[in-house]
């Protein structure tokens, strides 16, 4: 397994989706969410992608030459119409007319329409947090989670993403997760290894519990916490469709079908100046001391480590370098 580094495995991501159709500034923000995630160990997230994405790319479902447009109705509403095309240059395009409407105004949103999966929901926020200012993020997916009793999709796996600033430029606390028991991911790569998967991740095509991936594939995903991560997944999917103007989970084929209607989903962010309140420090603080007294328990995020390199399996850097090498068409 070779052992490759965080800024080539961004270079040859660039490579491979400039292969592929995108030009050369959209292809730079989608390389540089790759390689963030292969950076975090969130391998679902990172080149586990790019295939998919360069396969789209050529069928038309993603467009990789399209430019967003950023509209501003009101004072502290930023909206970005993503135009079918990837969600990091979308959001790119919007996120300094979002922190300047929520430094004037204390809070802004910025609905992002439109997209193509944005992957890993937690690389946006952390962006907003970079700013100084909290970012709370919401998107939705394809169908795969049955509500609670069911045996049918409605929503999708739907993340929930929160990175709140600390004073010296990096996070106090950041998390990203689905509102399913488990991301669709762990799923295939355990269908994939020949694994079964744990009891509660997944129901069968009747609505019984199973561990055997091909049954749950068949069947859906259960929601984190029964009703609880059930109702957080509607929150996402009223926020993620209902406010970006784009399609509900309902109505979005699998993320990574080759060819198919572009996935037109929604990524939701809310952006909140920690500074309007001068307690908001102590206050946060005040919890963070009080769970690092306990030996081995921690504030989300706080041992997070960004690594140079990582190691990555034998097929797929090669595939990835393939990619990086064919010309689209």
């Amino acid at each position: 397994m070779p052992t490759i580094s965080i800024s080539q495995i961004e270079q040859t991501s660039l490579e491979a989706l400039k292969a592929h159709g995108a030009t050369p500034e959209i292809a730079k923000h989608v390389a540089r969410a790759v390689a963030r995630a292969e950076s975090l160990g969130n391998v679902i997230c990172g080149l586990y992608y790019l295939e998919s994405y360069c396969i789209q790319l050529v069928s038309g479902r993603v467009s990789g030459t399209v430019t967003p447009d950023v509209q501003l109705p009101r004072p502290a509403t930023v909206k970005v119409d993503a135009r079918f095309g990837f969600a990091q240059p979308a959001f790119a395009a919007g996120l300094q007319a979002a922190v300047e409407a929520c430094r004037t105004n204390g809070v802004a949103t910025l609905a992002v329409g439109n997209a193509h999966t944005c992957t890993s929901l937690g690389f946006f926020t952390e962006q907003i947090a970079g700013q100084g200012i909290i970012g709370i993020g919401a998107t939705n997916a394809s169908p795969v989670v049955a509500p609670p009793g069911g045996n049918k999709a409605v929503i999708g796996t739907n993340p929930f993403a929160m990175s709140v600033p600390d004073a010296a430029g990096g996070l106090a606390m950041h998390f990203d997760f689905s509102t399913s028991a488990v991301a669709l991911g762990k799923i295939t790569m355990a269908k994939a290894a020949g694994q079964t998967i744990p009891l509660g991740w997944a129901v069968d095509e009747n609505g019984e519990p199973t561990t055997e991936p091909e049954a749950a594939l068949r069947g859906a995903l259960v929601s984190a916490g029964g009703y609880k991560g059930w109702g957080l997944g509607l929150m996402v999917e009223l926020l993620a469709a209902g406010m970006t103007g784009s399609v509900n989970s309902l109505d979005v084929s699998g993320l990574k079908l080759p060819d198919g209607p572009p996935h037109g989903l929604g990524q939701f962010y809310i952006l909140i100046d920690p500074a309007t309140s001068p307690d908001f420090g102590a206050r946060f603080a005040r919890v963070a001391q009080a769970v690092a007294a306990q030996d081995g328990a921690r504030i989300p995020g706080a041992h997070r480590k960004e690594m140079a390199q990582v190691d990555v399996p034998d097929a797929l850097w090669a595939l990835v370098t393939e990619l990086a090498l064919k010309k689209a068409g």
